[in-house]
């Protein structure tokens, strides 16, 4: 598994774009958009969309917008990102490139992206929120047998950290998470356009390859 990280936090749009464009290009340059947390800049967005798919083309970007979940952000283009016949000479630069995650960091996704299945399958809530020893036990019954649970769960927090960079976990306050000031977790809907239906319907088999990985004790990075 891969996470698409960005070169640069923003760009100048200096070659003409009107100052409307430029209001929500930039943002979308910085990170993702979620409507529930920036409701205006969703709408110009919404308003604007077929003008930066255009403009964000010219970058070799496209922009990916799921209307019912809320999210939107800019990830290259696949017709440009993986093309076999571009000799590495020839490639367009990328603005977005792909770095490998750990394998425990892959598990984690995997897991939180089944259980957000199940939780969209029961059809209650849109939020799925988790606190930290749900998800100690979700990745568990994965881990070696150890002794030490503390520091089972300090390597399951420093994972975490990692997740909630990548923009797929929020950390939420205390008084909104688990009672008694446990550390909860929102897990956002984005993780979805990254695990796709086609990934998850593969999940049991992959999670057999994880175990037997996991048998030959050997925990380094995957490019999954």
């Amino acid at each position: 598994m891969e996470e698409d990280v960005e070169l640069q936090p923003a760009m100048s749009t200096g070659t003409g774009a009107a100052p409307e464009l430029s209001a929500v290009v930039v943002p979308l340059l910085k990170g993702v958009i979620y409507r529930d947390s920036a409701g205006p800049l969703w709408n110009a967005l919404y308003s604007l969309q077929a003008r930066v798919r255009d403009y964000v083309a010219v970058l070799g970007l496209e922009l990916a917008m799921d209307e019912a979940e809320g999210y939107a952000f800019l990830r290259s283009r696949t017709s440009l990102a993986d093309d076999p016949d571009e000799s590495p000479g020839t490639k367009s630069p990328r603005l977005i490139t792909r770095r490998p995650l750990s394998f425990h960091v892959s598990l984690l996704l995997a897991l939180l992206r089944k259980k957000l299945a199940e939780f969209d399958a029961g059809g209650g809530d849109t939020r799925l929120v988790l606190s930290r020893d749900q998800i100690v036990e979700l990745v568990r019954v994965f881990l070696p047998t150890q002794s030490n649970e503390a520091r089972l769960v300090d390597q399951i927090d420093a994972h975490l950290t990692k997740i909630v960079d990548l923009g797929f976990l929020r950390r939420l306050k205390p008084a909104s998470g688990g009672a008694g000031g446990q550390a909860s977790f929102e897990v956002r809907r984005i993780l979805k356009a990254f695990v796709d239906a086609q990934w998850l319907a593969e999940f049991d088999a992959r999670l057999e390859g994880y175990r037997a990985h996991l048998q030959t004790g050997s925990g380094s990075a995957t490019d999954e």
